[in-house]
């Protein structure tokens, strides 16, 4: 019993709410790809196509639409021609048997002629029209002589309406029967194509023209519903578009349907401005055009006729599918599917580019890893050495031991001790500048017949060994410097992927607000477009009416902006429009938290023309600005080519986003490894971050600089060589924060090694800089220049270079204007 309660207790299983859904979804895709299956693949949609259009009518006795469609189909889908010939015989024969057969006989006689003429013909696509026009001319004619007997000149003007109307045909033909197969084409659809397969729907329906169901007319309700649908999809210019096309294809089929044109267009429009009401905003659009021009007749029984018909369309259209209008939608352009899928496939190449950027970063990465793979094998190093040393007496044995009588009593019975003593003189050469020890060489004359000549030898290859020891290091040391710059270039890349990877947001109802709060103040804006409103990365640009130079984008505007976005914003970049019925284009961008003000005053030797010294202030992207001296050894042109290259690669390496020490060690390396020349060149470098102050200095071979802050006066020093003068060095940094009102001193060698008489360079420097009565950057360095040069009574011994940069707020010209939106 308890066995039997626990049984009903226990739950027998879950139920699966979401499974009957599913199966109605799989149920529908089944559906949907047998309906495509049946009438696409296999053809049977064509058709159908080809029997109403063969039961199309114009001026009611011309069938233009039969060869053309014919035509067009034998040309871009010759296996399914034979069914839309099936289709066009029997709609033909609905209007009248000798319809059926003129449209055979007109069809087997265009064949003929175009098998016949295939050979000489080579663009099938341009002649098409043209053996159709000619087709259906003659065959009008002959049609006319075999039914009256003579060929009036009526009858030769209908013949060439008939073949004008099929030339035209055939043109929108194999235009639009190609949009059919919605699986096979992928891009938007242009204008003249919409308007095409608008011409080529509205054809197909005049072939219902006569139909009615219940007195309601078939081809009234599906125009109506193909209004509807195009005005939901496409919006009121093609809604209306597609109202006037289909209304004036009917009304070339039966005058009588002259008026329904207006209907159609008047309600593709009203559909499309109401479009933003969905299905029953359309659908209400076509009622009130309906009520609207139904008005305009005397017959109330043809109101109310044209009221049922409209609800019909309205009914077909609401049972429409949402993915038929969706999938439609995305190959208009205007629609927001087609702004949807645009930005899809944008956003697939953004991902592809950046993860083939990310690769690339990789790679780098690899290869970096494989370099410095180098450095961390320190046991296979020792063993290398060794290997090596061995390899260096055997070529003095080979040159010396080889012939001697005692070869075998030195290597075969005293191997250890003659390889220690000839280890030891070799290090003895080495160490000793050629001289060995006076105990070690009677050791070694006592042990060698021929030690003297040996001793030489070893001399000798002592210099080519070491020769290879340099190769050899700085070999390892370009790797490491290699490994370096792949690393950097890799951390770049990767940053870049991330760049791209990043979605713009769209900032519409920003824009919006921003236009509202300018224009409230009566300023006139025309557009705004905000790309970034990150804190300190605000990124703006506006369009506004010619302004005649007042100046009123940086004395309202963005004074405005700061207030509204809570921090300062600044004119990047202005262009002023040339004539008064243009626009200004103006952006705007975050302003900096700091300033810097730099001066310089420089003197070539004696007085020359040609300094040694170069200087560039820099600034970067990623809102640094960097600061730099450069000294060539030497003077004249050749020390200024120097310093100017140097200068001028390490500011194309840092403005590719490379790191400081990176970027030094990458401006070594090409300077070291450029020439054998020994030209070398100092480098001073400060980077100041414009949002913090802080400041980061570099400096190699380069003198101290000096931080003037009120009366205080700190000095900023570090011991590296000079660029070019070794392969590897590590690049001492040196951090300082700087603050508002700073100065900071920068100087050459001739300028701080210049005063004459001076033991402590330092301390006069200081004492100097401290004296000073001016904050003016153009001033400090005009006056230390000054200084030095009167210390050495008048004469300029070296190139002398001082850059003063003044480190300030960043204080725009005019006060942020604030703005308060009034409460309702």
């Amino acid at each position: 019993m308890e066995k039997l309660e626990r049984t009903i207790a226990e739950p027998i299983g879950e139920v699966d709410l979401r499974r009957p859904k599913m199966e109605l979804s799989k149920i529908g895709g089944k559906i949907q790809t047998g309906l495509e299956t049946f009438f696409i693949k296999k053809g049977y949609l064509f058709l159908i196509i080809g029997f109403l259009l063969g039961r199309a009518l114009i001026l009611s006795q011309l069938t233009p639409f039969t060869l053309p469609f014919f035509a067009a189909m034998y040309l871009v889908r010759k296996d399914k021609a034979p069914l839309a010939l099936i289709g066009l015989i029997g709609g033909a024969s609905t209007l009248s048997f000798t319809h059926g057969v003129t449209t055979f006989l007109t069809s087997f006689f265009f064949l003929f002629v175009f098998r016949i003429s295939k050979k000489w013909v080579t663009n099938e696509l341009k002649v098409m029209p043209i053996y159709v026009a000619a087709t259906l001319l003659i065959s009008s004619i002959i049609q006319s002589y075999i039914l009256t007997g003579h060929v009036a000149m009526y009858d030769f003007m209908m013949a060439g309406v008939e073949a004008s109307l099929g030339f035209i045909l055939c043109l929108i033909f194999l235009q639009s029967l190609p949009l059919l197969f919605f699986n096979r084409r992928r891009q938007s659809l242009k204008t003249e194509e919409i308007v095409c397969l608008i011409i080529m729907l509205a054809s197909v329906m005049t072939g219902t023209i006569g139909w009615t169901v219940y007195d309601l007319s078939v081809e009234h309700v599906m125009s109506r519903y193909l209004v509807l649908v195009f005005s939901f999809v496409a919006g009121a210019t093609v809604g209306s578009t597609v109202g006037v096309v289909t209304g004036l294809i009917f009304s070339l089929a039966n005058i009588s349907s002259f008026f329904h044109m207006s209907l159609l267009a008047f309600s593709g429009l009203l559909g499309g401005l109401l479009k933003e009401g969905k299905k029953i905003g359309v659908a209400f659009g076509l009622l009130i055009a309906t009520l609207l021009m139904g008005m305009y007749g005397d017959n109330q029984s043809n109101l109310l006729i044209g009221l049922y018909e409209t609800g019909v369309a309205i009914f077909l259209f609401l049972l429409t599918p949402q993915s038929f209008t969706s999938k439609l939608a995305k190959h208009i352009p205007g629609t927001a599917e087609y702004a949807a899928e645009q930005q899809q496939y944008m956003r697939k190449m953004r991902d592809v580019t950046a993860h083939r950027v990310s690769q690339f970063s990789n790679v780098f990465q690899a290869l970096s890893q494989s370099f410095a793979m180098q450095h961390q094998a320190p046991v296979v190093e020792n063993d290398e050495t060794d290997r090596e040393l061995d390899y260096f007496l055997s070529n003095v044995t080979e040159k010396t031991c080889q012939t001697c009588f005692k070869k075998d009593h030195c290597w075969a019975r005293n191997f250890d001790t003659t390889y220690d003593y000839m280890k030891n003189i070799m290090h003895d050469l080495d160490e000793k500048d050629g001289q060995i020890s006076s105990r070690l060489e009677r050791e070694w004359e006592k042990h060698c017949t021929r030690s003297k000549k040996t001793t030489e030898v070893i001399q000798q290859e002592l210099t080519f060994y070491k020769a290879n020891q340099r190769l050899k290091k700085q070999v390892q040391e370009s790797r490491k410097l290699v490994a370096d710059q792949l690393l950097g270039v890799s951390a770049v890349m990767g940053d870049f992927a991330k760049e791209i990877q990043r979605e713009r947001e769209n900032h519409h109802k920003q824009e919006e607000q921003i236009l509202e709060a300018i224009q409230e103040f009566g300023v006139e804006v025309e557009q705004v477009e905000i790309y970034s409103l990150e804190q300190g990365d605000v990124d703006i640009e506006m369009t506004i009416p010619y302004c005649n130079g007042h100046g009123e984008c940086e004395k309202l505007i963005a004074p405005m902006l700061s207030d509204i976005l809570g921090e300062t914003i600044l004119v990047k970049s202005e262009e002023c429009a040339s004539y008064a019925n243009d626009y200004c284009h103006v952006t705007f961008r975050s302003a900096k938290a700091y300033v810097i003000d730099t001066a310089v005053a420089h003197a070539a030797k004696d007085g020359g023309l040609v300094s040694g010294d170069s200087y560039s202030t820099i600034e970067l992207g990623s809102g640094k600005y960097a600061i730099a001296i450069s000294d060539g050894m030497g003077n004249g042109e050749r020390a200024h080519i120097e310093s100017k290259e140097t200068l001028e690669l390490l500011q194309k390496i840092l403005q590719s986003g490379i790191e400081e020490q990176v970027a030094i060690k990458s401006v070594n390396s090409v300077l070291s490894l450029r020439t054998t020349d020994e030209i070398f060149s100092t480098l001073d470098l400060a980077m100041i971050d414009l949002q913090n102050a802080d400041a980061k200095f570099l400096k190699i071979g380069s003198t101290p600089s000096f931080i003037k802050r009120g009366s205080q006066v700190m000095k900023v020093q570090a011991s590296n060589l000079p660029i070019g003068m070794i392969e590897e060095f590590d690049v001492d940094v040196v951090s300082k924060q700087l603050k508002a009102e700073d100065l900071l001193i920068m100087m050459s060698d001739g300028v701080f090694e210049g005063p004459k008489h001076v033991e402590n360079f330092d301390l006069w420097m200081k004492r100097k800089i401290t004296e000073l009565k001016t904050n003016d950057p153009q001033e400090v360095a005009d006056l230390i220049m000054e200084e030095v040069i009167r210390s050495r009574a008048g004469r300029i011994d070296d190139d002398m270079t001082v850059m003063v940069a003044k480190v300030k707020h960043n204080i725009p010209k005019w006060s942020s204007i604030p703005f308060h939106k009034q409460a309702n």
